[in-house]
């Protein structure tokens, strides 16, 4: 079957009329809407099947199964080479902590990391104060203000043998902008460095692949695609058994389990493994999961750049506004997400009078706070971010536009 929004959208409850007004999410990066097939895969596993792992009854058997499964939907969607390379926790930031503690016990005083300002501070604190832990000291790469993309050139300034870790987002959830990994990866292993991604807002939006990358640590979550509150992150099998993650004792020390603290949200996994099906079901239906993934992410992307290239050209006719990062001729280099500021009209009072319309939009940093200083935005209110998902409709787009014509212009 072939993707179009209509499709998609009728399988989210949330698009139904809520107090008489049509709801508009634009608030992607925010979090996603989901699917009522995830809310009843995580409410028939409660019902039913409600256990911990380990036990020789039916429930805990079925538990344990699914936490097998859901390692192996996680290894495709990520292209790990391996399950055993997936953790789960329960959220991005909580893990990234846990993580870098692990990372962080062989440096010592005087050592550097680096890390990006477009990052969302969850990959930016973790390495500050793991760094001050251990006395080494953390540089921060500059915004490219022209794109509001990573200033590759002030990075590779940072990077030196005495690197040990860059810490970089694979997209900016803010201004939607891309970064090239790979391009990074190879800056890191001329000094010997690790890399640790954080994927979060690439992962609604492209298909990762860890194996092409070659990075040493990516993080991501499974609210930002369509699914629950969940963390996951891919460990590269060098360092799934040299880390020494902080733990309780009687905890397992082999595999991925020695890094996942205390017991795993089951409901939210089962939910993770239908959000990934949902994902991919614009692919054939008898092709491996992987497979179905790739042909579903590039129906999703080539709907999104439509998304992005028809808000580029509508946005031009609201009088006073500045949109920041990469424009019609980058579209295939960014998200379809996107920072704005207005003449006149602040950010939160531009968020506040679309709310009253139905349409979701956020106002504020988004914890990158990096970027909104770098770009003098911080004490004036952030942006307005608007960022569209493949259930979001060029419709959708032009209501949005008539809206900003009668609040800001």
């Amino acid at each position: 079957m072939h993707f179009t929004p209509d499709l998609a959208r009728i399988q989210f409850a949330a698009f139904e009329p809520q107090n008489g007004i049509k709801p508009s999410f634009l608030d992607g990066p925010g979090g996603s809407q989901v699917p009522v097939r995830v809310v009843e895969k995580m409410g028939h596993y409660l019902s039913h099947y409600n256990s911990n792992l380990g036990g020789h009854f039916y429930s805990s058997m079925v538990t344990t199964e699914l936490m097998t499964k859901a390692r192996t939907y996680a290894q495709n969607l990520l292209n790990a080479e391996s399950s055993d390379q997936i953790v789960f926790g329960p959220n991005m930031t909580s893990l990234t902590f846990s993580l870098s503690r692990a990372i962080s016990r062989d440096w010592v005083e005087g050592d550097e990391v680096v890390v990006t300002a477009l990052d969302h501070y969850s990959n930016v604190s973790s390495w500050q104060q793991a760094a001050e832990d251990r006395g080494a000291i953390v540089h921060q790469a500059r915004v490219d203000e022209e794109d509001c993309g990573l200033d590759f050139d002030h990075l590779e300034q940072l990077v030196n043998e005495k690197t040990k870790l860059i810490a970089v987002t694979a997209a900016s959830n803010t201004t939607g902008s891309l970064v090239d990994i790979s391009k990074v990866v190879e800056l890191a292993k001329r000094h010997n460095a690790l890399v640790y991604v954080d994927a979060v807002h690439f992962a609604p939006h492209h298909l990762v692949d860890v194996q092409a990358w070659e990075v040493d640590f990516l993080a991501c979550s499974a609210y930002k695609f369509f699914g629950p509150h969940l963390g996951m992150a891919y460990v590269h099998p060098k360092h799934l058994h040299t880390l020494k993650p902080y733990k309780v004792e009687p905890a397992t020390n082999d595999g991925p389990g020695r890094f996942e603290t205390g017991t795993q949200s089951f409901e939210a996994l089962s939910g993770f493994i239908e959000a990934v099906e949902y994902l991919a079901q614009w692919g054939g239906k008898e092709s491996p999961i992987r497979a179905r993934l790739e042909q579903s992410f590039k129906q999703y992307e080539a709907h999104e750049a439509a998304l992005c290239r028809h808000f580029l050209q509508r946005i031009e006719e609201i009088r006073g506004v500045k949109v920041y990062g990469r424009g019609l001729e980058n579209v295939a280099t960014r998200t379809p997400t996107f920072a704005l500021r207005f003449d006149g009209t602040a950010p939160e009072t531009v968020a506040k009078r679309l709310g009253e319309k139905g349409i979701c939009v956020w106002n504020g940093h988004f914890y990158a706070l990096g970027l909104i200083k770098q770009l003098g935005l911080l004490e004036s209110g952030g942006v307005v971010r608007v960022g569209f998902m493949h259930y979001n409709t060029l419709e959708e787009i032009d209501d949005l536009i008539e809206q900003l014509k009668i609040i800001v212009n």
